[in-house]
């Protein structure tokens, strides 16, 4: 028996209004995040639930300190310092651990980890040099980013889940390495000093921090990976041939190869993030040498302007994306010193649904072909 005609048509109508989003999802609402009482907010990192983390200036613009929102942007939560006078929150994970570095009572800064739902601020400690700095973390609870070691050198650091113990990663026979991002598989990506300090080189470490592999560069001497994927593609940036100008990249799976991403118009262009899709977002030059963000395509296909897909108030416009999740969303920051959490139009919540009324269409489909047969 063949479905009810207008059952069918129903389906064939979703398929439609599907396809149209496909391409209306390019489009973003923009929420401005506020700040806690002060002049200017910047956002650093989101989670797969839409919360936000970065840091705002507090009332009277005294001091900066990091911060958490609720799911989708709600609310803007102080998390305090680790005893000194500021606290900067450069990432989160879906639980809602964010992690970043505060100063202490002593003046050091120290990368912490924060508790799911905001819940106390943990010292990281060092690898034996008076600073350190947290950048990115797993949905393991595993954190990355750069401490100060014997000698006055800088290197690159993976903890344990949880933030539990901090262990060095070395460098490629220089004498500093910095970690910035980390994936669910434990690999972790930064940058690292050659033998005699020559260059700084992107590496990308393997599962739980071993083999760290130089993944070389566009042609230039210096090369950064500053985020990686599920199935560890890179991006960064790197400098081009002649080292004049920096341009963005990506690696395929793993880090394989490097893909000059190319720019907005002008000689800059500094990709920071990259989702599960391989959507990449960051920030370029364009013609006039002015900032632009930008998001790409999937596997990093076509740079476009973010700001010629979304309209803030008062003629802002957005400088630099930092973040994206696996459903589209993008934090970036405005050159009115406003964070801003942007969504895909309709949001992803809507788009899921349209999506799976495709599925039923091809279900349908199926059906009524092998009731005809």
């Amino acid at each position: 028996m063949n479905p009810p005609r207008p059952f069918f048509l129903a389906t064939v109508l979703c398929l439609g209004v599907t396809a149209s989003v496909s391409v209306q999802a390019a489009t973003y609402s923009a929420l401005d995040l506020g700040t806690l009482g002060g002049s200017l907010s910047v956002v650093y990192g989101i989670n797969s639930a839409g919360q936000v983390a970065g840091y705002s200036y507090t009332a009277g613009d005294t001091a900066e300190h990091a911060f958490i929102t609720g799911a989708n942007g709600a609310g803007m939560t102080d998390l305090g310092t680790l005893g000194g006078v500021s606290s900067v929150a450069r990432g989160i994970n879906d639980a809602g651990q964010v992690v970043g570095y505060s100063t202490s009572v002593g003046g050091a800064t120290h990368a912490f980890i924060v508790s799911p739902k905001g819940a106390g601020m943990t010292d990281l400690g060092t690898l034996g040099g008076p600073d350190s700095r947290a950048y990115g973390i797993n949905n393991n609870g595993q954190v990355v980013g750069w401490s100060g070691a014997a000698g006055w050198t800088n290197h690159a650091f993976e903890t344990g889940v949880n933030g539990s113990g901090m262990n060095d990663l070395g460098t490629f026979g220089g004498l500093w390495s910095e970690a910035y991002g980390i994936n669910a598989a434990g690999q972790v990506v930064g940058n690292a000093a050659t033998v005699g300090n020559a260059a700084a080189h992107a590496f990308l470490a393997g599962g739980n921090g071993a083999s760290m592999t130089d993944l070389g560069t566009l042609g230039g001497a210096n090369s950064y990976a500053l985020g990686v994927n599920a199935t560890g593609q890179v991006v960064g940036w790197s400098y081009a041939a002649g080292n004049v100008e920096r341009h963005a990249f990506m690696t395929g799976a793993n880090g394989a190869g490097m893909n000059d991403l190319g720019t907005l118009g002008g000689g800059l262009s500094i990709a920071n993030g990259i989702n599960a899709s391989g959507q990449i977002v960051g920030y370029s030059s364009t013609v006039n040498d002015i900032w632009h963000a930008f998001i790409t395509g999937t596997n990093g296909v076509g740079m476009t302007d973010l700001n010629s897909l979304v309209t803030l108030n008062g003629g802002d416009y957005l400088y630099e994306a930092r973040s994206i999740n696996d459903l589209g969303q993008i934090v970036a920051n405005s050159w009115n010193g406003h964070a801003y959490l942007l969504t895909p139009v309709p949001e992803p919540e809507i788009y899921a649904m349209l999506l799976a009324g495709l599925g039923l269409v091809g279900l349908f489909a199926r059906h009524r072909k092998q009731s005809a047969a």
